[in-house]
């Protein structure tokens, strides 16, 4: 089950998404989903071993779709995540942006990029092979959960497809809330974490008051 913040965010994308000229401020801090269901979504993962990357493409995982007049679910995610946002037509155009990965202030669009909580090729290994196109393309278009997020461009791209095994964000602050978006996204979509990205999201848990708090 989603926390009221979750709710409201969605809500507030919707409506960018329809009205397409209107700016919201940034999400704050507090976790995306009800603490002390987080421990128990990761308990619940299956643990199995990354799949083959056979037939992975980009284009497996449709994205922007449209959302009204020409804007798409970037334009959605810059103006939700933005302050300031200046707009030609339906497009972002400018704005101010704080980078939850690494803490940058950008003020170029063109140096931010909507990352995806979980990486496509990650999903791809983890069980997205499977699904439809289709499928797929809900997966990457995803604003009803804590999965799209803009951040810097040098972020993302040192993020890669890699799991918090293997990358975790410079800014430590942001660790709790890291650790229980990818737990949240991988639960919601059933995709499998494998030995070492569990034991990293449980340690990255570990630290965080409100993971064991019902």
């Amino acid at each position: 089950m989603r926390g009221t913040r979750s709710q409201s965010l969605l809500a507030a994308a919707l409506a960018l998404g329809l009205a397409g000229c209107v700016s919201v401020s940034t999400p704050d801090p507090t976790p995306a989903t009800d603490g002390g269901n987080v421990t128990e979504k990761l308990a619940e993962l299956t643990v199995a071993s990354a799949g083959s990357m056979r037939g992975y493409s980009r284009d497996r995982f449709p994205h922007w779709r449209g959302t009204g007049k020409n804007c798409d679910v970037r334009d959605t995610v810059l103006k939700r995540d933005g302050e300031a946002i200046k707009l030609s037509g339906c497009n972002v155009v400018g704005g101010r942006w704080e980078s939850v990965y690494d803490g940058r202030v950008l003020t170029d669009p063109s140096e931010v990029d909507v990352d995806h909580m979980v990486p496509l090729a990650n999903a791809w290994r983890s069980g997205a092979n499977r699904w439809t196109d289709a499928k797929r393309g809900d997966f990457a278009n995803d604003i009803q959960l804590p999965h799209l997020f803009a951040v810097s461009r040098t972020a993302n791209r040192s993020k890669g497809d890699q799991d918090p095994s293997q990358w975790r964000p410079a800014n430590r602050s942001y660790w709790c809330r890291y650790a229980e978006n990818w737990v949240t996204v991988k639960h919601h979509w059933q995709l499998t974490v494998n030995t070492a990205e569990k034991a990293a999201l449980t340690e990255m848990l570990g630290g965080c008051t409100w993971a064991s708090t019902p």
